[in-house]
């Protein structure tokens, strides 16, 4: 039996949504070992390498639109290992996923229209959800939460840049200057809060598999099935990312929510699915009309 197009696209982003999901719990057991900023600049140093080793981005306009993405892509890396240290990886696969809630408001806000009311239904619903995963008393969120709540952000600016800049370049090119910009940007950060210094052999493990199989596997992945399935499918497929980090982090760590944290985990799945199924913004529709280059 011959597979559709459509099905081989639609399998590949299961795959990228499973290894974005596991790596909340790769980065988990890593840390422990290694500074979380060292962490992040050894896995996106070996990332850029390979995709850099396969193309040479050229040209000024290239660098720069990628430079902007790669930068909302450093802060949302760095603020969520960051709050991996002290929450769990089940909280930061969760609070991560907020990001598809967020996006809609950010396009909104930069393109100049409203966001529609299943944006704002959604975001409050994610809101309340966020509180009952956390476990929060008093309306408070630990450090760890806050700083992966500030990661959900970066990634919605990094979504918002990416319909901007993607179109216009081609695909690894563009993908490979956002990695090297992570690697940039996390070395003397790393070297300032870490002490940068050569992994220990236990870790190493982690940052090949983050390094090469997530953050050059699974972004080559998503970016070659968008162009077959659009935007819209994608992000419905990759709403499973959060799903697969708590079910990771069940089974290999033995995280546990109790009766509230899973009713907010499946109110923030509920917000995820309800924004990318029924909000349409101008910008959303207009990048599904354009075909990125290749």
């Amino acid at each position: 039996m011959r597979l559709s197009p459509e099905f081989k696209a639609i399998s590949a982003l299961v795959l990228a949504s499973f290894l974005f999901g596991a790596t909340f719990v790769v980065v988990k057991s890593a840390i422990e070992l290694i500074g979380p900023i060292s962490f992040v600049a050894w896995r996106f140093v070996f990332g850029a390498s390979v995709l850099l080793a396969i193309t040479l981005p050229r040209g000024r306009s290239i660098w720069r639109d990628g430079s902007i993405a790669g930068g909302a892509l450093f802060a949302g890396y760095a603020l969520q290992t960051g709050g991996l240290a002290t929450t769990s990886a089940t909280n930061s696969a969760l609070i991560t996923g907020l990001f598809v809630v967020l996006t809609p408001f950010l396009a909104a806000a930069f393109h100049r229209y409203r966001p529609s009311p299943w944006s704002v239904g959604a975001a409050v619903l994610a809101f309340l959800g966020l509180f009952l995963v956390t476990g929060a008393e008093g309306l408070r969120l630990g450090a760890g939460d806050l700083l992966t709540l500030g990661c959900a952000f970066a990634f919605a600016v990094h979504v918002v840049a990416l319909s901007i800049f993607a179109p216009r370049h081609p695909v690894i090119p563009f993908t490979a200057v956002q990695l090297t910009i992570v690697a940039i940007g996390s070395i003397p950060l790393a070297a300032l809060l870490d002490g940068f210094a050569w992994p220990a052999r236990e870790v190493w493990p982690a940052i090949l598999i983050t390094g090469l199989v997530v953050s050059v596997g699974a972004y080559v992945l998503q970016a070659w099935a968008q162009n077959v399935v659009g935007a819209s499918t994608t992000a419905v497929v990759l709403a499973a990312e959060p799903a697969f980090g708590v079910a990771t982090a069940w089974v290999v760590l033995g995280d546990r929510l109790d009766l509230a944290g899973w009713m907010g985990a499946g109110m923030i799945l509920i917000a995820i699915v309800v924004v990318i199924r029924r909000q349409k913004d101008p910008a959303s529709i207009q990048a599904e009309a354009v075909t990125p280059a290749h």
